[in-house]
């Protein structure tokens, strides 16, 4: 028998995923909280019972897309102090690439977090410190281990924004690249040639700058 916490649970979890779908397709202010409700199949009233507001029902449908992602994409990069730093960013690359162009219900987590990226709420405070922030500390310790010593904070920050930008476009600009050149994130497979070609890149460009740095070349 199902108890009446676990029907909560279930409720509330139907709630978030049709919040994330509408919230996705029509952005905080032009989404209804009747088409939710609909489509979870439950009464108008829930969204005030669980959630008291749609702006708190949108903050957490924000947070629920993240965690769905982290669960199919978990970044495993975090603390193997095992790995070079050259193949914890390859990891940090392809794993960002896959979230950014999934096509299965998690599709909906990156047209949400590219319209609040685009029009931003007070919810995007909340995913910066938990979720974001903590991606690009992680860089910042990786990139310094590969640009070596004597570089400003600045500095490093732009070349994380380097490399982040070089993953953000497919996402972007995807209906733009299904048009030039679909080929190039056509399948699974493409997708991980082109992660690849960003890690090359990315690495060529670090390397380049710590070379200059150390005055090997002009």
């Amino acid at each position: 028998m199902v108890t009446d916490d676990s029907s909560n649970d279930l409720t509330r979890d139907r709630l978030l995923r049709a919040a994330v779908e509408v919230f996705a397709q029509r952005g905080l202010r032009e989404a209804r909280v009747r088409e939710i409700c609909a489509r979870a199949d439950v009464n108008v009233a829930s969204v005030n019972y669980y959630f008291r507001s749609k702006e708190v029902l949108y903050a957490e449908a924000l947070a629920f897309a993240f965690r769905q992602a982290d669960e199919r994409y978990p970044l495993d990069v975090r603390s193997d102090d095992q790995l070079s730093p050259e193949e914890r960013l390859t990891r940090f690359i392809r794993n960002f690439l896959q979230r950014l162009l999934d096509d299965s219900h998690l599709g909906c987590h990156g047209k949400l977090i590219a319209r609040e990226i685009a029009d931003p709420s007070s919810a995007l405070d909340r995913i910066v410190e938990t979720t974001m922030r903590p991606r690009f500390k992680l860089l910042q310790n990786i990139v310094p281990q590969i640009l070596g010593p004597g570089w400003s904070d600045k500095d490093i920050s732009r070349c994380i924004h380097s490399i982040i930008g070089q993953c953000l476009v497919y996402r972007h600009s995807r209906s733009l690249i299904e048009r030039l050149c679909p080929e190039i994130i056509a399948t699974p497979e493409d997708i991980e040639h082109t992660a690849d070609h960003i890690v090359r890149f990315s690495l060529a460009a670090l390397r380049k700058l710590s070379d200059e740095r150390k005055g090997l070349q002009p």
